[in-house]
Formats: C-alpha cells, structure tokens, sequence
C-alpha cells in the first residue's frame, strides 16, 4: 500500500512543478512533447518530496514554523493511523516470511535428520536440502549413521590393561576362561518407521529409536555383548572355547546380540564381534600349559603310529601276496609233478603186465641208479674178485648230511693244507670206488642183457 501511495502516476500532483516556500513557481522550463517520456530528474524530485511529506522531511524540527521573510517551509505533516496498520502489516509480512524460510536446513550424506514436533517424533528425513514448520514448533537433530562405534570388553585400551570383572567367564565344565574381545556396532540406515513395542505406543525409525527409545543405547550395546558373549561361553567347553570353536562363538555372540537390541528396538545394527584373547587365568596358566604340552606329544605319537602303520600294513600286504604267489606257483608245480608220475606210473604198469620181469629190473637198477648218483660209495674187493662187495658208510652219510644243514646256516672255516690233501685223496678215492662201481655196474647190466636175449628164443 505504501509502494503504490509513493509510485502512484495517478496522483494530481505527479509531474507538476514544485512550488517555492513563498507560493510563486519555479521558472518555467521548456516545455517538452506530451507523447515523449518524463524527465528523469523530474521523477526522481517528485519522489523525493513525496518522501519527504509521508516520513516528516524538510519541516523545521526546532518548533514553529518559519515565515515566507524568513525562509521557511509549510508544517510538517504527521503520518495517519492507515499509514502506520500498513506499516505493521508489512513488518510481520516480512518476519513471517523470514521465520518460514529459516525452516530450511541441510542433511549431508551418511547422516539423517530426526524431526520433532514440540518434543514428540515427526519424521525421519533423508540428505538432502528439507525443510520443517520453523522453530519452536518443529525441531531436527542429525544422526550419523555412517559412522561405526566400537568398544572392547575385558580390557581397554591393550590387552595388559584387563577388567577382570568382565573377562572372567564360566564354561560349561565348570571352568574359568579370561576372554577379551572387540564389537563393532552402528545406527541401521533407513528412515521407514518400524512399530514400536515399548511405552511409547508409535512407530520409529532406526535413528529415532536410538534417540529415543533407551536411555544410553551405547551402554546398552555393552551390556548386551556382555551377556551374549558369558551365555555362548557358558555352553561350550574349555577346550572347545580355546582351540576349536573361537570363531563360531564369535558368530553366536554376533547373532544373540543383535536378538537382544532388536528385541529393545534399539536401532542398532552388530557388525562384527571379534574374540581377541581367550586363555586360561594367571594363576594356573603353568600346570595348564603343562597339560597342553602333554596334548601335543600325545598328539605327535599317535600321527608317528599311524605313520608307521601306514608304512608297515602294505608291506605286510605286499610280502603276503609274494607268499600266496609263491604258494599257487608250488601248488602247480606239485599237482604238475603229481600228474607226470601218475602218467608214468600209468605207462609203466602197462610194461610190467607186458613183461614184468623185464620191467621189474629196468625199475630197480634206475632206482639203484638214482641211490649210488647221489651217495658216496666204497667198494671192496672180496679174495676172487668175482663178486665185489660194496659198502656204504651210513654214519658218515648221516653226520654229512648234518654238516650241510650246518653249513646253510654258518658260513664255511678256511682249510688247512692238510685237510686240503686228505680232501684230494678221498675225492681220487671215491673216483675210483664210482668207476669201479660203475663197471661192475656195466657188467650186470650186460648179463642181465643176455638173459633177457636167452628167454626171448625161447
């Protein structure tokens, strides 16, 4: 309203030439063409003392004003009660509109804004330029949500510095463990609202419900790792917990807590739990590395045995195998032997039932054949020499045989120069008993000959 009172071009007064204080006019001008634009320095004049008679401009601020002798000007003029309401309206247009533009804000990436309104959840707002009803009505509060919180629980700062009251644990067979492990924990990103369990009745967002729904939600991580972590230890086994199961535990615990914080609406998420150092306590960790030593060389000898027994048991199955070859091989042999003296034996019974006598003789002199080949003999000359006798040393034959079989067994003593000689003599010796043997031998076998001639004329 004020804008358009000072630029209106309807007021009868726009354009005209100003008066001086004393009512006469200022020199006149030349005047311009209707049709062509206003003077700038006109405009500009005419808007100056329209300013100047709405704000009080140009009257005498000492009190009365002056006369026309004494170079003054007309009464100031006073600012009506239409000017002023427009004047207000116009300020609180203005501040309003400077309130709701301060409702504007910025969200940056990896965080989320949480919007109350007078102290009760709104709504939770992703990154980005948002904007909210302006202070005192509607609040938000940023929640980093990138960023990831981590706390230890059996120690802090180093493993040296330990609380013992957090990692002394109880096992499933009754014993103490000290555990010492690390958890990594951040807000769940999101802002869709989730139904909320607990008292206050509405559904939150992720961040919200870390805001709002527990008192100190990191303290409430602890505590939720700590029991999660003494619950998964309590049903294993020293031993288990010690060298075999560290790393499933550490994925129970993981699992449990997040259980626990989802069951509390929380708003968190468990990234990782990690088992730093689990070990028996100080006070029996000697006897208990003693027992581990014992462990180890129990361990050792059962691989040396198996080793062993992996070397030994194909070799017991080879060298029974060589013996079941062998076996079928002597098995052949003997069958194959068998069958050849049964078809002999078969022949030579057909000959003796063709001439008995004949055959009778032919098997007894290869039988003394097969005898005298194989054993030494002595031959004695009787007085006529007609019919030699032979003898045969059985004792030293027996005692002969025996210093073979010793022999097989004991390797032979180098002999002298005698024994050597008496050895010479005995061969030549026995040289001589075989040829005479075998002509006496020759001899028989002629007359046998002819005896078998004689019988055949007849």
């Amino acid at each position: 309203m004020m804008l358009s009172k000072i630029f209106n071009l309807n007021d009868p007064g726009w354009g005209k030439k100003p008066q001086n204080d004393d009512g006469s006019r200022e020199p006149k001008r030349p005047q311009q063409d209707p049709n062509s634009p206003p003077d700038l320095d006109q405009v500009w004049s005419d808007v100056e003392k329209k300013f100047k008679a709405l704000f009080g401009g140009g009257g005498n601020r000492g009190g009365a004003p002056r006369g026309p002798g004494q170079g003054g000007s007309k009464p100031n003029m006073q600012m009506s009660p239409k000017f002023i309401r427009h004047g207000i309206i116009f300020a609180l247009i203005v501040g309003i509109l400077l309130w709701l533009a301060s409702g504007f804000f910025i969200i940056r990436e990896g965080q989320v804004g949480v919007i109350t309104q007078f102290g009760q959840y709104k709504r939770t707002v992703m990154p980005g330029f948002q904007w909210h009803i302006p202070s005192p009505v509607e609040r938000v509060e940023r929640v980093n949500i990138a960023n990831v919180r981590a706390f230890s629980v059996g120690y802090r700062d180093s493993s040296r510095n330990k609380v013992l009251a957090e990692a002394l644990m109880l096992t499933e067979d009754e014993n103490i463990v000290d555990l010492q492990f690390d958890v990594q924990y951040r807000i769940k990103a999101g802002i869709a609202d989730v139904e909320n369990g607990n008292e206050m009745g509405k559904a939150l967002s992720p961040a919200a419900s870390y805001l709002f729904a527990t008192v100190d939600p990191d303290e409430s991580v602890r505590q939720a790792a700590e029991t999660a972590m003494r619950e998964v230890v309590g049903k294993e086994s020293m031993n288990n917990i010690l060298y075999e199961s560290r790393t499933q535990a550490a994925q129970d615990v993981m699992r449990l807590m997040q259980t626990i914080l989802d069951r509390y609406n929380t708003g968190i998420e468990v990234i990782t739990v990690a088992i730093q150092n689990v070990q028996p306590p100080e006070q029996v960790q000697a006897a208990f590395e003693d027992a581990i030593k014992a462990g180890q060389d129990n361990e050792r000898q059962k691989n040396e045995g198996q080793a062993y027994a992996s070397r030994v048991i194909p070799e017991a199955h080879g060298h029974a195998a060589r013996m079941l070859q062998s076996a079928e091989g002597y098995r052949a042999q003997i069958v194959g032997e068998a069958i050849g003296e049964a078809e002999r034996f078969k022949q030579i019974a057909t000959e003796y039932v063709a001439a008995p006598e004949i055959t009778r003789e032919r098997m007894y002199i290869e039988t003394m054949g097969d005898i005298y080949s194989n054993t030494s003999k002595i031959m004695l000359d009787t007085a006529d020499q007609q019919n030699p006798l032979m003898f045969m040393p059985l004792d030293s034959i027996l005692n002969r045989s025996a210093d073979n079989s010793t022999a097989r067994t004991t390797p032979a003593a180098p002999r002298t120069q005698s024994e050597n000689s008496s050895f010479e003599s005995s061969a030549s010796a026995t040289s001589t008993n075989v040829s005479n043997t075998a002509t006496a031998t020759d001899a028989r076998s002629r007359e046998l000959s002819r005896d078998r001639e004689s019988s055949a004329r007849r």
